[in-house]
């Protein structure tokens, strides 16, 4: 049997692409915020050639050390996989020798996800100086996410969700039309990967 040399890399966290390449090995943990995309994958040793034809990989994700709580099982050399809820799973390799039947098996990844969080300031000045120009919420382990904007006569003038929650209001209408000085209201409406659900009514301050 070929050595195991299985790495999981990090491809997303909390929505956004790390700065930095970030690689754990069987045995190690991470610990983040969801939704946590990792591809995990099988790689020779520098060292050793092998012919994979024979190969059969399995990676099975568990909810406990003892991999009696099995909640996935892949088939592949390499497979991604995109953690949603709050808790600790726990990711191995076994490959087997179809030619041989000779079967190893890695020691676990463990992926902890934390519970969530969601603040929500109340006030802003897009005016182009550079300080807090753009009205951002501050969160993670969220994996739902919707804002919307009102004027005072109730009438939506912006709106984003969790695939551009970092870009927040610059304080702009949808057309690209600053709106006033002044009071504007926000409904946010949001789930956590602990399954705590959101739902924030505040006034937001607009101060140019």
């Amino acid at each position: 049997m070929p050595p195991l040399a299985p790495v999981a890399v990090l491809l997303s966290e909390n929505g956004s692409t790390p700065e930095d390449a970030v690689v754990i090995y069987p045995g190690e943990m991470y610990t983040g915020n969801a939704p946590l995309e990792f591809r995990f994958r099988w790689q020779e040793s520098d060292d050793v050639s092998i012919d994979t034809s024979t190969l059969r990989f399995e990676w099975t994700f568990a909810r406990d050390a003892a991999f009696s709580d099995i909640f996935l099982t892949r088939f592949e050399a390499e497979t991604i996989y995109s953690f949603t809820q709050t808790g600790t799973f726990y990711v191995r390799l076994t490959v087997t020798d179809t030619a041989t039947e000779e079967t190893s098996q890695t020691d676990a990844f463990l992926i902890r996800i934390a519970q969530s969080e969601l603040k929500v300031p109340n006030a802003f000045s897009p005016n182009g100086d550079g300080v807090n120009d753009v009205f951002r919420v501050t969160h993670r382990s969220l994996v739902r996410f919707q804002a919307v904007v009102f004027n005072r006569w109730g009438q939506e003038i912006y709106r984003w969700n969790l695939a551009n929650i970092d870009d927040g209001w610059d304080g702009n209408t949808r057309g690209g039309k600053p709106v006033a000085e002044g009071v504007y209201y926000l409904l946010i409406n949001a789930e956590g990967a602990d399954g705590v659900r959101y739902t924030i009514r505040s006034d937001i301050n607009i101060l140019r």
